[in-house]
C-alpha cells in the first residue's frame, strides 16, 4: 500500500515508524522544511531511500504521487485542509490530533469521506493500548453494571523549550492549550468508556504558568453523560518538574479499575464482583513505552491498513475524533459564557476564545 507523510514535526517519527513496522511503501515525504524530512528518516533508520520523494507542496505531491494511505502531522490548525484535499483526491487518511480545530471543519471532514468513499481514522492511538483494551472488553461485557463515574487526569509537564520548538503551539488558530494538545487523548478515553453519549459540560480553564502563550495550561470541567453516569477532567501542563501521569478511573455497581502510567498504559486496580482466574492475571499489568504517546500508532496503522482492504470504518474513525474534539469545545465555550454547555455542540471553534486570557 503506497503511503505518505504530510508534516515531519515532534509526533511525525511515530507515524514513519509505523508505517515501516506494518510494511507500507513509503512513497513520500512532505515538509516545508527539507531538512526536517532527511532527519526524519533518519531517525526511523531508512536506509533505502533511493525511491522516496521529498516535497515541500503537499497539493504537488498529491498530484504526482499515486497514493493510497496519508498520515498528516502538521500543525493542528492545517490538519481540516489537508485531509480535504486528500479526501478530494479520493485518498485515505490518518489524521493526527485534535483532527481539525472546529465543529465545522470536523463536519466538513467526515461529510467529504463518505462522498469520497474514503477512510479517515483519527489518531487517538490510546485505544490501542494493551490495559485499555482490557478495560474496553470489561466494559462492552457489562462487568461494571451500571457505571456511577469516571474521571480522567492528565497531569503533565511543558516547559518555554518545548513551546519555543515550534511558534504555533499554544496559539487559538494552530493548538489550543493543554486540553486541546496534550489531554485529548485522555478526554476521548473518558467519552469512549462512559457511553460516548454527552447531555452537558461545565468547566474552567485558566492560564497560570504560560503567559506567553494565548491558549491555557490548565482545564477542569464535570460531565454529565446521557446514560446518568457522571465525569471529571483535570488536565494540565503546570506539573513541576516533569510529566507525572494520565490516569483514567471507571468506577460501577460492581466494578472499580484505575488505568495509570504516564499515558494511560499501566493497569493500577482491577476489581470486579466476578472476578476470575484471569482476573489475577490483568492486577499489575504494565506496558513499557519509550514515550508519552505509548505503542499505538502501529497498532492503529494496521487497522486502517486493514480498513482499507476489507472496505469497513476504522476502529477509531472520524466521528470519534469530531466527538473528542467536541468534548474540549465545550469546555472552552463553558469557560467563555461561564455557563454549562449542551450537546451536541453547535459551530463552536478555538478561534472564539482569542483574547480571553
Amino acid at each position: 500500500m503506497k503511503y505518505a507523510l504530510i508534516g515531519c514535526g515532534r509526533i511525525a517519527i511515530n507515524h514513519i515508524i509505523a508505517a515501516k513496522n506494518n510494511s507500507l511503501e513509503i512513497v513520500a515525504v512532505c515538509d516545508v522544511n527539507a531538512e526536517k524530512m532527511d532527519a526524519i528518516l533518519d531517525k526511523a533508520c531508512i536506509v533505502d531511500r533511493e525511491d522516496i520523494k521529498l516535497y515541500v507542496d503537499y497539493r504537488q505531491m498529491l498530484r504526482e504521487e499515486n497514493l493510497e494511505l496519508v498520515s498528516i502531522a502538521t500543525e493542528s490548525g492545517s490538519h481540516c485542509q489537508i485531509a480535504l484535499d486528500c479526501i478530494e483526491a479520493g485518498i485515505n487518511v490518518i489524521i493526527e490530533k485534535p483532527m481539525a480545530m472546529s465543529i465545522a471543519d470536523a463536519d466538513k471532514i467526515i461529510e467529504a469521506a463518505e462522498r469520497c468513499n474514503v477512510k479517515v481514522s483519527a489518531c487517538h492511538q490510546n485505544r490501542f493500548n494493551l490495559a485499555i483494551q482490557e478495560l474496553r472488553q470489561a466494559i462492552e461485557s457489562g462487568r461494571f453494571g451500571n457505571l456511577s463515574h469516571g474521571s480522567i487526569h492528565v497531569r503533565w509537564n511543558r516547559n518555554r523549550g518545548y513551546y519555543d520548538q515550534a511558534l504555533w503551539r499554544g496559539t487559538w488558530a494552530e493548538d489550543g492549550g493543554a486540553l486541546m494538545n496534550q489531554c485529548i487523548h485522555g478526554i476521548d478515553l473518558l467519552r469512549w468508556m462512559m457511553g460516548d453519549e454527552v447531555e452537558e459540560i461545565f468547566g474552567f480553564t485558566r492560564q497560570q504558568f504560560h503567559d506567553y502563550l494565548e491558549a491555557e495550561d490548565v482545564g477542569m470541567a464535570v460531565v454529565k453523560f446521557k446514560n446518568g453516569a457522571i465525569g471529571t477532567i483535570e488536565g494540565t501542563t503546570n506539573v513541576y518538574p516533569k510529566n507525572l501521569e494520565e490516569t483514567l478511573y471507571i468506577f460501577g455497581e460492581t466494578g472499580t479499575v484505575k488505568i495509570g502510567g504516564t499515558s494511560t498504559n499501566d493497569i493500577d486496580v482491577w476489581d470486579f464482583a466476578d472476578e476470575d482466574e484471569e482476573d489475577a492475571l490483568k492486577k499489575g499489568m504494565k506496558e513499557e513505552t519509550s514515550n508519552v504517546y505509548g505503542n499505538g500508532h502501529s497498532r492503529l496503522f494496521a487497522d486502517v491498513i486493514d480498513a482499507i482492504s476489507e472496505d469497513r470504518a476504522p476502529y477509531v474513525d472520524a466521528h470519534a475524533g469530531r466527538n473528542a474534539l467536541e468534548m474540549i469545545l465545550a469546555i472552552y465555550k463553558s469557560q467563555k459564557t461561564g455557563k454549562p454547555v449542551k450537546l451536541p455542540l453547535e459551530n463552536f471553534a478555538s478561534t472564539d476564545m482569542k483574547g480571553e486570557f
